[in-house]
């Protein structure tokens, strides 16, 4: 059935449909048959079209187009309202070409058809032609702008540059006074970080809408300039506005970012009196606010009370508690959203993907990674593929975490720094030092603070302490010395390269004012054997009034195990619980049984173990089996081991220990034993090495391995000389540190050849005399090279560092710091 229109302006009804001239209008709902023709008369009398219900029926590019057509046929193209209209219209469907097309062929173009032209290219973001179009008008036509002109092309300006050029525009028109053009302004500033002069332009409006308050509140704010925003917000309620659900969003922002709760709870308050609680962008600033505060409950109940749920919305839930270590609460919010039938995007996956790191659920990263890349993110997004790296990484499946690394198109700053730290924090300190310099060969990117806190520990684990003194130079440089996270890693280096007063030096420099600092130079002192040392900062720092955390209980025990201060430890473990609420994790509990087991109480240490309120991992069963070693209590040990390769059947080293407590007590056939069940699972023991660095460059020996050495021969004729003066001193070889069953000549021969000794006479042999020698070692240190290096400190008058893999030993005189207890 056909619907009859009027289409003339005497209100006369066409009564017959000529399909010559019929044009077919589609829109969303139905068909609209618009008869233009004229009719049969024979004067075929001239009627006017109804454009203007044309106009408005142009709801896709192919029904503008006939539009257009007719009014070319009609020649009304070149008409300044009927252009514009239409480059509008081309604008609304996408089609900017076609707009662009239309405006060069209007002769006589106003400030209209400009506006509408760059307006049209704001609105489809093509922002450089949108700037580049402003300035033609300006530079080339008499046609005068007005305030209509600026406020979208400076939403377009990319360069400060362009910014201001338009700015001297506004000023030469006198256009400044206008509100809109104001606002512009002040936007446009902030935008750039240019916050000063947007403010020195907001004080200088003679009106100020609500628009305008908040793109300055907005604009203090996303620069980092918390403070002058609550200003600026106080301002707007003194002056009697009244805030709207875009204030109240940014200023819950504000008190997120400031750590005022107090505020956000009034602003919470406020909102929920004018109905603006339900306002979908105000409920995700109040879930974000009440994550930041850790009020996951309430930002739970905030979720559960909204009306309308976006896709930010359940972001910012799964997100809260990511951030809160709760990754299974996350993973339900995550389903709950698939539920929901809510799409993820970008920023879900990284949160997902921390998430399943907290789990250590490897299934489910392969699951998260093919998700990812069936949706071809993690090509187009590096923020995606940096999370699913820090996600391998945090699993400690570093293989995959380099294989995605390498595998990004582009690679940003963070995209280096999370491989590097990925490495770092699992043990691998060469791969993350080998990553840093193939970035400083990059020249896209740039190291910055994130990166030297990244590496700095993978140095301080190398003991490189020259390359660690480079980054301090550049932070220097930088003036960032002063920044804690920097101050702490630097703090940390010079307290694992055996530079303690250095470390020192440093601490008082940085800011103290939170327990990071602390824990660093209680954790660096008690490296050193220094735990009564420890326990005195400890106490300096409460009386600075500076909470301790459980890093700060954990140094502390680490430090009293070294030590043997077994009542201050079992102190600081009561009060870490009772006094401060901390509870203890399985790295507690194993400093605990060290603790024990060091001091020789290996019952204590069992029956600690039994009553723990955590089920003991490796690293627990360990700390035993390495005391019933240091003791010689073979059937603790047994136990030990029995459920050490229970959980960890493919650690190395705690077959070393089982097998190495049987040598002790000459039981060979156990150690046969334990040794083929390491080979039958493909496990071989790391090879003993020392390193000293000297003029610039690294010198590694291996245990029983360096006959190729250049002063091969000349350092084991010192070895010689030393080993006679030695045994004058009273030196006797304790043979019990040799693992094999053989001769004891060739015992004796075996424990020359150990790589601390090998590497203490190089350093003898190529430094001043009297001068202290620094040594590295990657394993623990024997007792029999113990006792040697306390001896040859004494014969040749030397400080000489050793650091093992446990801690520091300072030999002087012929004595240890360690007390002859590590």
């Amino acid at each position: 059935m056909l619907r009859l229109l009027p289409i003339c302006k005497s209100g006369l009804f066409l009564k017959s449909l000529s399909s010559s001239n019929r044009y077919l209008l589609n829109s969303h709902s139905s068909s609209c048959i618009i008869n233009l023709s004229y009719g049969t008369d024979d004067r075929r009398r001239s009627r006017e079209i109804d454009f203007e219900f044309l106009f408005s029926a142009c709801t896709t590019s192919e029904i503008a187009k006939r539009l257009h057509a007719l009014l070319i046929v009609s020649g009304k193209a070149e008409s300044i309202f009927a252009a514009t209209r239409l480059i509008n219209i081309y604008s609304r469907l996408g089609d900017v070409s076609l707009s662009r097309d239309t405006f060069d062929r209007v002769p006589r173009k106003d400030s209209y058809t400009w506006n509408s032209m760059i307006s049209s290219y704001v609105r489809n973001r093509r922002f450089s032609e949108a700037v580049k179009c402003a300035f033609e008008m300006f530079y080339s036509t008499d046609v005068r702008p007005d305030f209509h002109t600026f406020p979208p092309v400076m939403k377009a300006c990319s360069t400060l540059l362009d910014g201001a050029r338009l700015h001297c525009w506004v000023l030469k028109l006198g256009f400044v006074w206008d509100v809109f053009v104001a606002a512009s302004l002040v936007h446009m500033y902030c935008r750039f970080g240019f916050v000063d002069i947007a403010h020195t332009i907001f004080k200088n409006m003679p009106f100020r809408d609500m628009g305008c308050w908040n793109s300055m509140i907005s604009g203090f704010c996303q620069n980092g300039n918390a403070k002058e925003a609550l200003r600026i917000l106080d301002d707007l309620i003194f002056e009697g506005m009244e805030m709207d659900s875009v204030t109240v969003a940014t200023s819950l922002s504000i008190c997120a970012q400031t750590n005022d709760e107090l505020r956000g709870l009034l602003i919470h308050l406020f909102a929920i009196k004018h109905g603006l609680e339900f306002n979908v962008f105000v409920a995700n600033a109040l879930i974000n606010m009440y994550a930041k505060f850790g009020q996951l409950r309430c930002a739970q109940n905030v979720f559960d009370h909204m009306c309308v749920r976006d896709l930010v919305s359940w972001n910012s839930i799964v997100a809260a508690y990511e951030q809160h270590d709760y990754p299974h609460d996350a993973l339900n919010c995550y389903h709950q959203m698939q539920s929901n039938k809510i799409r993820p995007d970008v920023l879900t996956l990284v949160s997902l993907s921390s998430s399943v790191a907290q789990t250590k659920d490897f299934l489910l990263s392969k699951s998260v990674h093919g998700f990812i890349v069936r949706k071809c993110w993690i090509t187009r997004d590096t923020v995606l593929g940096n999370a699913v790296v820090d996600m391998y990484a945090k699993l400690g499946i570093v293989d995959s975490a380099h294989k995605v690394f390498e595998e990004l198109p582009c690679k940003d700053v963070i995209s280096w720094n999370t491989m590097i730290t990925g490495y770092a924090q699992n043990g691998f300190a060469s791969e993350a030092v080998g990553v840093y310099d193939k970035m400083k060969e990059n020249d896209d990117v740039t190291p910055n603070l994130a990166t030297w806190v990244s590496v700095l520990p993978a140095y301080a684990h190398l003991g490189a302490l020259r390359d660690g003194t480079r980054i301090h130079a550049q932070v220097l440089k930088k003036n960032l010395d002063l920044d804690v996270f920097v101050g702490t890693c630097l703090i940390d280096l010079y307290g694992k390269c055996g530079k303690l007063d250095e470390a020192m030096s440093l601490f008082y420099e940085v800011s103290r004012e939170t327990s990071v600092p602390w824990n660093a130079i209680i954790s660096c002192h008690g490296l050193h054997g220094f735990g009564e040392t420890c326990l005195k900062l400890f106490e300096r720092m409460l009386n600075e009034g500076v909470e301790p955390d459980h890093v700060t209980f954990l140094s502390l025990l680490t430090a009293c195990s070294h030590t043997g201060l077994v009542d201050q430890g079992k102190r600081c473990f009561d009060l870490m619980q009772q006094e401060y609420g901390i509870k203890p994790t399985l790295k507690h509990y194993g400093c605990m049984v060290d603790l024990f087991g060091r001091a020789g109480l290996l019952e204590t240490a069992y029956n600690f173990i039994q009553s723990m309120h955590l089920r003991p991992d490796a690293s627990v069963w360990g700390a035993l089996l390495g005391a019933c070693r240091i003791h010689g209590n073979v059937e603790m040990g047994r136990k030990a081991s029995n459920n050490l390769f229970q959980l960890d059947s493919e650690n190395v080293g705690y077959y070393v220990l089982l097998s190495n407590l049987y040598a002790n007590f000459g039981r060979w056939e156990g150690v046969d034993e334990v040794r083929s069940l390491a080979r039958d699972k493909g496990l071989w023991k790391t090879p003993g090495w020392s390193s000293i660095e000297l003029n610039n460059r690294v010198e590694v020996f291996y245990t029983g391995s360096n006959q190729s050495h250049p002063q091969c021969e000349e350092i084991y004729s010192e070895m010689a000389v030393l080993n006679g003066k030695i045994k004058g001193l009273g030196y006797v070889p304790d043979y019990s540190f040799v693992l094999q069953d053989v001769e004891d000549d060739e015992k004796e021969s075996i424990l020359t050849g150990h790589s601390e000794r090998l590497a203490i006479v190089y350093g003898i042999l190529n430094t001043p005399p009297k001068s202290s020698i620094r040594i590295f070692k990657n394993l623990r240190v024997c007792g029999d090279c113990h006792n040697v290096t306390k001896f040859v400190s004494k014969v040749t008058e030397r400080e000489i560092v050793v650091r093992d893999s446990n801690r520091f030993h300072h030999f002087r005189d012929g004595i240890c710091s360690c007390g002859d207890y590590w």
